[in-house]
């Protein structure tokens, strides 16, 4: 839940950081919301110190034998005065925390202002691919090599949906356990292995609730999502705990599926695997202390765009300006991989840091031995990275004159050894 007492005694950067996120809320109103409910609470709080008064002049009274009916009589006003009150201190708190809960973060002061065409090209890694043949499209090697049932997937369940086969399967695996095993042995991130299946609390600490439900697979009759990424159960696998000074920074890794309704796709590309309904993606969170969080972002970022070095993809970096950021981010790296086949720059990982916006609503706290108080963690993720477009650039860059696909090298060892994906499969 966003700061109130940010909005109390910043309303400027507040308003300047949401008009940045191109988001219009009524800060004044909160703010007058705010006030209401800070005067009840002070009557409340007058009125039950006015009850424990009463309550110990009456067993005065009752001690030196005195007769205590009129201070039964006044206690039990301000008794009815309480109950009248607290309600309204109830409702008063739930409205607030309605509208506190709906407020994005805020962008980074580092972050570009403006929207998609403001976004930033940081660095870029390898040359993007030309051939000496006609490219193709990673539908049409999918479909030849027999590695990828667009027709029964949707027969199966439905429109952008994915049947992997085969070879197809073979390497959607062989890039899954490669990434965690990546992640695990040579940047330090310990595996999980979380459900796929979350409550409304742990998506709405992590910001995708309430804001987009309506992408949300739901199950209504018990009120749980299917996950749009790993990073909603990883992170809340510390919701409202303490954890240890210490013990930080954590960092997480783990796969899953990924399930989005994408609601709001219309127009976009959503073609072969551009833009399906589950895939899976290798997840990286971070549990980190304020000060140090931009540099992990950094090195968060390093640690997806190791996956591409690896995979030889070429592939370049984009600061998001504060128009495309998400809701829960306060800055964000994209990292884009080039598919020669239908000539485009696709979306594989996406890193942010989203200081202490998510720690905030999930109650994630860290403590030192000898500091009295608690504080708020910082929290990142990052794609480590996401399959579907990763089979993408691997087909269409790794495509052959023939028809066939090239096996990256770092994948055969997952693979048996296997250097090609063949038609027919021979």
């Amino acid at each position: 839940m966003f700061d109130i007492r940010l909005i109390r005694e910043n309303l400027e950067r507040v308003q300047s950081g949401l008009a940045a996120k191109r988001v219009d809320i009524n800060l004044e109103a909160i703010l007058q919301m705010d006030q209401q409910r800070r005067e009840l609470v002070t009557n409340l709080d007058e009125l039950r110190a006015q009850k424990n008064a009463a309550n110990d002049e009456i067993s005065q009274c009752i001690k030196n034998k005195q007769d205590p009916q009129e201070k039964i009589a006044a206690m039990k006003t301000i008794s009815q005065q309480i109950a009248g009150l607290e309600p309204q201190v109830k409702e008063m708190d739930a409205r607030l925390k309605e509208l506190l809960i709906a407020i994005p973060n805020l962008p980074h002061d580092s972050v570009p202002v403006g929207g998609e065409d403001a976004n930033t090209v940081v660095r870029s890694w390898g040359e993007p691919r030309s051939f000496d043949f006609k490219a193709k499209d990673h539908i049409e090697l999918a479909e030849t090599l027999d590695i990828i049932d667009f027709k029964r997937a949707t027969k199966i369940t439905g429109s952008n949906f994915i049947l992997f086969k085969n070879d197809g399967a073979r390497l959607e695996r062989a890039l899954i356990n490669f990434m965690l095993d990546l992640h695990g042995r040579e940047h330090g991130y310990k595996e999980m292995m979380p459900p796929v299946v979350v409550n409304r609390a742990s998506m709405t600490g992590t910001g995708q609730l309430p804001k987009m439900e309506e992408d949300m697979y739901h199950i209504a009759t018990e009120d749980l999502f299917l996950i749009p990424t790993a990073e909603v159960p990883i992170t809340n696998i510390h919701r409202d705990e303490i954890l240890a000074e210490e013990n930080l920074p954590l960092y997480y890794t783990g796969f899953t599926p990924c399930f989005r309704r994408e609601a709001g796709s219309y127009g976009k590309d959503t073609r072969g695997l551009m833009r399906v309904h589950q895939f899976d993606k290798v997840e990286m969170v971070k549990f980190v202390k304020p000060e140090t969080s931009y540099d992990e972002l950094e090195s968060l970022v390093g640690n997806a765009e190791k996956v591409l070095q690896m995979l030889k993809l070429p592939y370049r970096v984009l600061m998001l300006a504060s128009g495309d950021l998400s809701f829960a981010a306060a800055k964000c790296y994209d990292i884009e991989g080039f598919a020669p086949g239908i000539d485009k720059w696709l979306e594989i990982s996406s890193c942010s840091n989203f200081e202490d916006f998510q720690a905030r609503r999930s109650n994630i706290r860290y403590k030192g031995k000898d500091t009295p108080k608690s504080t708020f963690v910082h929290t990142l993720n990052g794609s480590g990275v996401a399959m579907a477009r990763t089979v993408v650039a691997i087909l269409e860059n790794y495509q052959t004159p023939d028809g066939n696909v090239e096996i990256p090298e770092v994948l055969r060892p997952y693979m048996g050894g296997q250097t090609l994906i063949k038609k027919n499969g021979v």
